[in-house]
């Protein structure tokens, strides 16, 4: 592909139910600088700030549960600022599960997407039947939850420890455990065998030892749950690096996710163990991991550490935040940042400074009083993340030829910005730069009978909202006729349909063409 330069001209025209701003193009070195290139048209789509974009590991995430019902995808919440009330699930681009490997596998061979009674397979299927993809976390460890673990495992001789006599069913097995690592190999082939579709699954919280499966607190000494010792660092890499080759083995199209935090692996919550912590994080990414914590408002939890190891990884992996208070259970006000007590919404404003400190692509309705909270004080945060947070891409200027010659070679050019804090991961390994810039002939029913595609355009690279121009050459080919030009940034592995939404308030296909301009071709 060639490289040119194009220059940038001025008017305003109404076309095509849309307004855009429309010139005549032409090169900075002269003439048409372009040989027997006929001259451009430049448009200029119209940005939209405040609609919301569902896109792929970008935006808010709603929080399922294992005992959800049907009724849950209908909860809503009077919003003050609109004078109404409206639906979470309006506003959320995935729908995230939280549970446990017992539930998921409750016998050997038997697992719940297999099972239509089950509350687990209808809020799956709600998921599904509304758009919404999945999200998973799977826990093992049973302290303070029960037996997360399937108690055929441990028939089959996995080590496992019990902290509390009291509560015997709430065992933490040993992760480095032979008998342990077989089962669980065989639930995430079967797992991905079922969820490793990006059309129905969102990401994979692919961890989950530890308490709440956090990635803290994993004990490995089944006498001792807490115990350091020599081993420990050793033991801390091989699981680690054994679990997320192992989810990536299966997990090849569906992003994966580890917590980051300074106690990463260890078997206690606290700790100054960040230098083998940035280890292990690095041996995540290598093994095709993205980042996510679970602390985020949490002052004395989201410490230096982390945010600097967020800093580290930025606009390389892609960052997933939960807030850490639980404003109806935790006592908030104690946290350093000085939140006042009975006032919830300033620890959504912690949570939402820190989430922007982080350029996170995407944040958190848990339920209950932390989805309430959201929409009840604190919706002016819901509304700012919609528009500052995540992925916001679109084209600023496209130029293209409005009149040309079928079989004749045509120059076109691009500038796009990424008016989003974060940055749409086309560079993670289960996407594998899948998502390009293209360009579409739609003929009057708005199909695409011809498409070409930039290949140079990368947009992972466009970030704080700065211009990343391109141009390139190809020859078109349609029939003589009436067309309208269109762009999409399109998914590769799905015939070039596009698959990401551009944030603009241009006239759209159903199919998610941007419509550009009308060009005859004779």
């Amino acid at each position: 592909m060639k490289r040119t330069k194009y220059s940038i001209c001025l008017g305003i025209v109404l076309s095509l139910g849309f307004l855009s701003f429309l010139c005549s193009c032409s090169d900075e070195e002269g003439g048409n600088g372009s040989g027997d290139f006929p001259e451009n048209t430049l448009v200029k789509p119209s940005y939209s700030k405040t609609r919301i974009i569902k896109n792929p590991l970008c935006g808010w995430v709603m929080y399922g549960s294992r005992s959800a019902d049907d009724t849950y995808w209908d909860t809503e919440y009077y919003v003050q600022d609109l004078g109404k009330n409206v639906k979470v699930r309006d506003y959320a681009s995935a729908c995230y599960i939280r549970t446990s490997w017992s539930s998921l596998n409750p016998q050997d061979g038997v697992y719940v997407w297999d099972q239509p009674d089950s509350r687990l397979y209808k809020l799956i299927k709600g998921a599904e039947e509304r758009g919404l993809p999945i999200a998973f976390r799977v826990v093992v460890d049973g302290r303070d939850q029960g037996a997360n673990t399937p108690q055929f495992v441990y028939d089959a001789g996995a080590k496992y420890a019990v902290e509390n006599s009291k509560y015997p069913d709430r065992t933490t097995p040993m992760p480095q455990d032979p008998v342990f690592q077989q089962y669980y190999e065989k639930f995430v082939e079967a797992f991905a065998k079922e969820f490793n579709d990006p059309d129905k699954t969102a990401f994979i919280d692919g961890y989950g030892l530890g308490k709440w499966g956090e990635g803290h607190t994993v004990a490995y000494d089944p006498d001792n749950v807490s115990k350091v010792d020599e081993n420990t660092e050793r033991l801390k890499e091989e699981v680690l690096d054994w679990i997320t080759k192992l989810y990536a083995k299966h997990f090849t199209k569906v992003p994966l996710v580890i917590n980051y935090h300074h106690v990463l692996a260890h078997p206690t919550s606290s700790g100054t163990t960040g230098e083998i912590s940035n280890k292990l994080v690095s041996i995540a990414v290598s093994n095709g991991y993205c980042l996510r914590s679970d602390a985020f408002g949490m002052n004395s939890y989201y410490t230096s550490w982390e945010k600097a190891c967020a800093a580290t990884w930025r606009f390389k992996r892609p960052i997933i935040m939960e807030g850490g208070w639980i404003v109806g259970q935790h006592s908030y006000w104690n946290d350093p940042a000085g939140y006042r007590q009975g006032h919830p919404e300033d620890v959504r404003q912690g949570e939402y400074d820190a989430s922007k400190e982080a350029h996170v692509n995407m944040m958190d309705f848990r339920a209950g009083d932390e989805t309430g909270s959201w929409f009840t004080t604190s919706f002016g945060l819901v509304e700012q993340f919609i528009q500052e947070g995540g992925y916001r891409v679109y084209p600023d200027q496209v130029s293209v030829p409005a009149k040309l010659k079928s079989g004749s070679e045509v120059q076109i050019a691009s500038r796009w910005r990424n008016m989003g804090w974060g940055y749409l991961p086309n560079n993670i390994p289960q996407w594998n730069y899948k998502y390009k810039v293209a360009f579409a002939l739609l003929d009057a029913s708005g199909k695409a009978v011809k498409i070409y595609v930039d290949e140079a355009c990368e947009p992972s690279e466009w970030v704080d909202s700065k211009a990343f121009p391109y141009t390139f050459e190809t020859v078109v080919d349609a029939p003589a006729g009436n067309y309208t030009w269109a762009v999409a940034i399109v998914d590769r592995t799905k015939d070039d349909t596009p698959g990401i939404e551009l944030a603009v308030n241009n006239e759209m296909t159903d199919e998610g063409w941007v419509k550009i301009l009308p060009v005859v071709i004779e």
